[in-house]
């Protein structure tokens, strides 16, 4: 089973409270704009062209936007839509709603971006005659709107109008049925009796019939041309007007010196109509320089002429405004709602998390209050769990070294009191005269004070340990001499008990180590050996080499150790035999000792023991490994 862990468990918390908040937020939102813009979509695809198509119209036929207001209160009544016009910096320019004052925020998105200036507006001269498009530069490209009833003044628009209306009587007359001839001179509303026939030739100005204008009028359903109606249609129906011949001359202006420049060459020739064309080979303009040159004059020269481009929007903002109108009501409620989901959550979880902080919380307060077996229990494999169990851990530790602590002040009070009990005996009996002042009693009392003296040493080398202030002078040594060396100084109560002591040592090893703080484990280990061997028993001290250690074993033939000791016999103060007695008891430190020594030269030690066999205690230590201070 995996542990869980806490961190993914608030994340999971989190992330679970912020869906719940967005999916809310998402709804909220969805539904106010879709209830606010639902009246919006039920508009048509074809108010909006005709909201378009007329404006475009406008911009074409007038050089600004000044005067468009009442064609825009008008669109906004034809389609039950509001209708406004910004510049592409957001500056409005014409609203349906301003007088009103309930005109509100725009959409976010233009419905429709007008510019009469680009090319995507206008048709070539190849696909429409009612546009009027100037072959301009000798190639039928891009050109400006030249209808031949684009931008009439007002004497021109009379004066068409009176003979549109001559060529309509003429051609119904002549014709029969439903006729109706344009002021361009395009033959519109053909019904009844009439046919379709093949248009007029495009190079004879006197072209009549054409596409009608389906865009902006919506006159018209096909494109004819009837040979028996040419001679109702008069010539000045199809001229250029004033304006288009003003634009021609400037375009033609414009195009003729940036051909100069680019070091084209051209020729000028006159169209049916009176206009200019500039004409190259098929090469020239075919390239990219001429194509530039007839565009770029095209957009400078048509400037003048028709309005700058503007954004159309139709209908009332999207945006859906939670806290105004019946938008207060739901925010709050789903505000609520979400706060009350993350509310029962966060409680439900937080107790489930902060549960078994409080336990802990209370664990620790016993234990500071002197409960040193407080303990919480552990469920589960997350990190609260794991948490427990180290704390768990830790009060095992803290009760086991305040048990130990108990037992070493008792142990030192022990060891203390019962060779100062002597001294203190045998000084009061000397003094009463009861024993006498001789060799003996001397002797004796050195005893004492000797096991004094390194009862003390021992707890101040534990000390300095504990505190890593012990230091160390390594230097190379030599194993063996220190071996001997250590097992002469027991000799002599080796001897007394009755033991034999022997080094062993197949070939000469050295060392780095700090030779005092090494002869003392060592002696400590012998000391030992000794002591628990009996009589006629006999201890062994082994010095090798095993790869890159050096291997010290004092190994003896006494009662053995319990399995159950071995795991804490470096304790400090842990005997296996708590009678205390001289011959066995001992003070408990000194294989502690031998562990900080061990260690602080960078080993080890260990002890290998069955009862009944004996034991086997080992040091290694690395032979060039830098010692610990």
């Amino acid at each position: 089973m995996m542990r869980r862990s806490l961190l993914v468990r608030l994340l999971g918390l989190s992330l679970a409270v912020a869906v719940f908040a967005i999916a809310a937020t998402a709804w909220l939102t969805t539904t106010g704009t879709s209830e606010r813009l639902r009246g919006e979509f039920e508009r048509t695809l074809e108010a909006d062209s005709y909201a378009y198509q007329q404006l475009l119209a406008h911009a074409r036929t007038h050089d600004s936007w000044d005067g468009v207001d009442g064609l825009v209160d008008d669109l906004a009544e034809r389609t039950g839509h509001r209708v406004a016009l910004t510049s592409p910096d957001g500056d409005v320019l014409a609203d349906s709603s301003a007088d009103g004052g309930g005109g509100g925020e725009l959409p976010s998105t233009p419905t429709a971006e007008i510019d009469p200036a680009a090319p995507r507006m206008m048709m070539t001269a190849a696909e429409s005659t009612t546009e009027g498009l100037t072959p301009v530069a000798g190639t039928f490209a891009w050109a400006a709107p030249l209808r031949t009833a684009w931008r009439l003044t007002e004497a021109e628009a009379t004066s068409r109008e009176h003979l549109a209306h001559e060529a309509t009587v003429c051609a119904r007359r002549v014709q029969g049925g439903e006729v109706v001839v344009d002021a361009d001179g395009s033959v519109l509303r053909l019904s009844g009796s009439l046919a379709p026939d093949t248009p007029l030739p495009t190079d004879t100005p006197t072209q009549g019939a054409a596409k009608p204008d389906t865009g902006a009028s919506g006159r018209g359903s096909g494109s004819v041309a009837l040979t028996k109606v040419e001679p109702c249609i008069p010539e000045e129906l199809q001229q250029p007007s004033e304006a288009t011949k003003k634009f021609n001359r400037r375009q033609t202006e414009l195009t003729a010196a940036c051909l100069d420049d680019a070091g084209l060459s051209y020729s000028e020739a006159v169209d049916p109509y009176g206009l200019t064309m500039l004409v190259g080979s098929r090469e020239q303009q075919m390239s990219a320089e001429w194509r530039e040159c007839v565009s770029s004059a095209r957009d400078e020269a048509i400037q003048p002429f028709i309005a700058d481009p503007a954004l159309l929007y139709m209908g009332s903002a999207d945006r859906f405004d939670a806290f105004s109108g019946s938008g207060w009501a739901r925010t709050l409620l789903t505000g609520l709602a979400v706060l009350a989901v993350a509310t029962g959550v966060t409680v439900v979880a937080g107790r489930r998390l902060t549960h078994p902080i409080r336990t802990l919380t209370v664990a620790a307060r016993r234990m500071g209050s002197g409960a040193r077996g407080a303990r919480v229990p552990v469920t589960g494999r997350d990190d609260v769990a794991e948490l427990g169990h180290a704390f768990n851990a830790m009060a095992e530790s803290i009760e086991t070294s305040e048990h130990q602590r108990k037992v070493m002040v008792g142990d030192v009070a022990h060891e203390l009191r019962t060779p100062l009990a002597n001294v203190r005996g045998y000084l009061e009996a000397a003094e009463d005269g009861v024993v006498p002042i001789d060799s003996a009693l001397i002797t004796s009392l050195l005893e004492e004070s000797s096991q004094l003296h390194r009862l003390v040493d021992d707890l101040q080398d534990l000390a300095l340990a504990d505190a890593g202030v012990l230091r160390m002078h390594p230097e190379p040594v030599d194993a063996v001499d220190l071996a001997q060396q250590v097992v002469s100084g027991h000799r002599t109560s080796a001897e007394q008990a009755g033991v034999a002591v022997t080094v062993s040592a197949p070939e000469p090893a050295e060392v780095d180590a700090d030779p005092a703080r090494l002869r003392q484990a060592l002696a400590n280990l012998v000391g030992n050996a000794v002591q628990y061997t009996p009589e006629g028993g006999h201890v062994a001290v082994t010095v090798s080499h095993v790869d890159d250690e050096l291997v010290l074993a004092v190994e003896d033939d006494g009662p053995g150790i319990a399995a159950e000791h071995l795991p804490h016999l470096f304790d400090r103060f842990y005997r296996p035999d708590t009678s205390r007695t001289r011959a066995t008891g001992g003070s408990g430190l000194g294989l502690a000792i031998t562990r900080h020594l061990v260690e602080l030269h960078g080993g080890t030690v260990d002890v290998c023991s069955t009862e009944g066999s004996g034991s086997r205690f080992t040091i290694r230590l690395p032979v060039h490994a830098p010692v610990g201070a």
